[in-house]
């Protein structure tokens, strides 16, 4: 029957289908290969997950008494420190760009803003997972609490690095247990504590910026010299528009309302008293520092200080976002321990209360410009024919912008 021709071509036919079929149901999906089959780094070993998935000891367990939520407590608190790391190394090579004096190339300032905003990205993250934690109710926490002393999250070397670098004050930080908060920490932690001290912090640097604000120049833009005209001119007209009113209840209270605007708009060019609100700790900013922020505030929408503008508006999130994680740290140990002592043996709850404020916020005065705020037309007009450094910013044919080997990094 092989012979045969009719049976010839039918098998042909049949073949000749069959492949049809098979390219018509061909899955492109699968037309890759294996390159891990010839050797090479791998997924878990480039990721170390040999280590990082075995790193869950669980005290309960040790003692003989398995707790299955403490699980989750380890892991939540892992990812945090993993999370403040990638912080640290973000902030780390901003820090680096402002030191080394690459910002003053202004093209760079696309990559602090980019690893800022990461930060606040991360910062988000930070914040959220706190609801994760608390699916653990506060007797699923007693059953293990026992084990962790005298471990505590104040003894956190990545969380203390991480408010030193950016600026918190050591002068404005809560005394924990009336010790100063280094105390808590020995040999090689305490030494980078110390260091990271004496560095400059994010706040110093970005002051430095600020002070370099281009239409501060008393023989230039002179921004300064010239809002303080234009307030004390528009104050004297609202107080005639005031004056001009006829005698009633509604005017005396306008005339106390302005007064009292009077009194804030005139204190912004009393450099002594800024001075004095920053030995007080109401103030962090230099004087000069603090012009070019409101100046950047101002004529954010001017291509020159949009970007300047952003990184001003990423740094206030950064503080919003710290205080938040703090206060969500507050509740979430109000709720699960009551008012008792901490495992490493602060008051608890009360301490950790008492951090919620602003002085741990370090770009404070960036959040108090809004206090200035004045009309549009009292702001000194800008001629972009007369006035070309809205347009034209500073650049430098050096390496120190981005490149391939960023030494910020």
């Amino acid at each position: 029957m092989s012979g045969c021709p009719y049976f010839q071509q039918r098998d042909i036919l049949f073949k000749s289908r069959h492949l049809q079929k098979d390219e018509e149901e061909r899955d492109d999906s699968q037309d890759g290969t294996n390159k891990a089959s010839k050797g090479g780094i791998i997924y878990g070993d480039y990721l170390q997950l040999d280590k990082i998935v075995t790193a869950q000891v669980l005290q309960s367990e040790l003692k003989g008494n398995k707790i299955h939520d403490e699980h989750l407590f380890i892991v939540t608190h892992q990812a945090y420190e993993l999370w403040f790391k990638q912080i640290l190394w973000e902030l780390d090579s901003v820090r680096q760009i402002f030191i080394n004096g690459h910002v003053r190339d202004e093209r760079n300032m696309l990559k602090v803003n980019t690893r800022i905003h990461r930060i606040v990205m991360i910062l988000r993250l930070l914040v959220d997972q706190f609801a994760v934690l608390e699916t653990m109710t506060a007797l699923d926490f007693f059953d293990f609490r026992e084990y962790l002393s005298p471990a505590s999250g104040f003894q956190s070397l990545q969380f203390r690095l991480l408010e030193n670098k950016i600026g918190v004050p050591d002068n404005q930080r809560v005394p924990y247990n009336r010790r100063h908060y280094r105390d808590n920490f020995r040999g090689q932690d305490s030494a980078l504590l110390l260091c990271s001290e004496q560095e400059p912090t994010l706040l110093q640097l970005v002051e430095q910026w600020l002070e370099r604000t281009p239409g501060l120049e008393e023989d230039g833009f002179n921004f300064w010299g010239k809002l303080e005209v234009n307030i004390a001119e528009g104050l004297k007209r609202e107080k005639e528009k005031i004056e001009r009113k006829a005698e009633s209840g509604d005017k005396d209270e306008q005339m106390e309302e302005f007064i009292k605007q009077k009194d804030v708009l005139s204190s912004l060019f009393d450099e002594k008293r800024h001075h004095h609100l920053m030995s007080k700790g109401e103030r962090r900013l230099s004087y000069k520092a603090l012009q070019g922020a409101l100046m950047i505030y101002f004529y954010r929408e001017e291509p020159r200080f949009q970007v300047p503008f952003q990184l001003l508006t990423s740094l206030m999130d950064i503080d919003t976002l710290m205080t938040k994680w703090r206060y969500n740290h507050v509740c979430m140990v109000h709720r699960m321990i009551g008012s008792k002592a901490g495992t490493g043996g602060s008051s608890g709850y009360h301490y950790l209360r008492s951090t919620v404020s602003d002085r741990y916020k370090v770009f404070v005065d960036l959040f108090n410009l809004a206090t200035f705020l004045v009309p549009r037309d009292w702001v000194p007009k800008l001629n972009p024919t007369e006035h070309t450094f809205l347009f034209t910013a500073d650049t430098c044919c050096d390496s120190s912008y981005c490149s391939s080997s960023d030494d910020s990094d």
